[in-house]
């Protein structure tokens, strides 16, 4: 097949074997050569083309079909994909034994350059070219002494974009201002209110509040309902389950409160820790309801689904490594990578349609003039 296309190349630049074309370019003969095909070194025979100069002189001209033939990007591509499918380094030398540069080393060194570049790519986009609408943010364990704080930006049109991220031993409030400090210098901003949802960890809404004061905080019902869930005995569950249900699909403030005190006349008198854990939460598990947007917009922002389903190729990925070496940056290359891949699938959020409704009612009050 290669040697088939390179012979159609030479037939494009000279024309027919026995009918050259009037070009200045001329066969030359054939030499033997190198390609990789399917990630494996073949040797083959290629032909040779010249091109006559003005001067009478000539000079070899490289076959385009060729030059991509023997580029090592294909086998480096073809690397990557088998580390990131779970191949070990050694394991890689083993499945493609006659391929270049695939001794253990250069395999890692490989990995590390393609690695740094997925950090540099994520961590590299200009945040303040897009008009932001929305924030999500959720911790991700990676390891048994190591999480991963996420970003997630949604904008004006309901597009998702996975920002940055940040590691630390848990979702403290540290690494989440650290996670908010580098988006806010990449450009990240919010011309109105800036809506949230958040998991419910106090660090990440400290680290929010201080970057952008006047938030609207929204705590993920799907993370509190599971909390909840996990205090409670199984009989009770099919209950918790329906009142949340009606909590996340209904429109208004006033119909939410009615709901919400359900909730509690429900789990006040079976479970104190599972009605401290509802009533903590407080309003943050209302904030979409309060302006009163359509009920569109529920299923994608009364929750993190949009960073967890993320998550679920994000956990695959990194789960093949037995053990991250906390003295590199292993853990970023790979979250990095699992995180990119993740976004390609992503599609814009459900409802956004109604979006300018809740843009609307996030607007600043202009101040008052005396």
């Amino acid at each position: 097949m290669i040697c088939e296309v390179m012979a159609a190349e030479v037939t494009e630049l000279c024309g027919p074997k026995h009918n050259p074309s009037p070009s200045d370019h001329y066969r030359a003969g054939t030499s033997s050569g190198r390609v990789l095909y399917e990630g494996e070194r073949e040797e083959v025979v290629r032909p040779r083309v010249r091109q006559q100069s003005c001067d009478g002189s000539s000079h070899e001209v490289e076959l385009s079909t060729y030059r991509v033939a023997k580029d090592p990007g294909q086998l480096q591509a073809q690397i990557v994909q088998a580390i990131v499918s779970g191949v070990s380094s050694r394991g890689v030398q083993e499945i493609k034994p006659n391929s270049p540069g695939v001794r253990k080393s250069n395999v890692s060194r490989l990995w590390q350059e393609a690695g740094s570049k997925f950090i540099e790519q994520l961590r590299g986009k200009d945040l303040g070219s897009i008009t932001w609408c929305a924030l999500m943010l959720d911790g991700i364990r990676l390891s048994k002494n190591q999480t991963a704080v996420v970003a997630l930006g949604i904008d004006s049109q309901g597009r998702k974009h996975v920002m940055d991220f940040a590691l630390g031993s848990s979702e403290n409030l540290e690494v989440s201002r650290e996670l908010m400090s580098r988006i806010v210098k990449r450009g990240f901003t919010c011309d109105h209110r800036l809506y949230v949802v958040l998991d419910g960890s106090d660090a990440l809404r400290g680290a929010v509040v201080d970057f952008f004061a006047d938030a609207v905080v929204q705590r993920c019902l799907i993370h509190k309902e599971r909390n909840i869930k996990g205090k409670l005995s199984k009989r009770h569950w099919g209950e918790l389950s329906r009142l949340f249900t009606r909590l996340r699909s209904i429109q208004g403030i006033e119909a939410a409160e009615e709901v919400f005190g359900e909730l509690k006349a429900f789990l006040k008198p079976i479970n104190a820790e599972a009605y401290r854990s509802l009533h903590e939460a407080g309003d943050d598990l209302l904030a979409l309801h309060r302006p009163n947007v359509p009920s569109t917009l529920h299923r994608s922002l009364l929750s993190t689904n949009a960073i967890e389903n993320s998550f679920l190729n994000t956990r695959r990925k990194p789960g093949r490594v037995t053990r991250f070496r906390v003295e590199t940056d292993q853990e970023s290359r790979w979250l990095s990578y699992a995180l990119l891949e993740a976004e390609k699938g992503f599609c814009r959020i459900s409802g956004h349609t109604a979006l300018p409704s809740l843009i609307t009612s996030l607007a600043r009050s202009e101040p008052s003039s005396a």
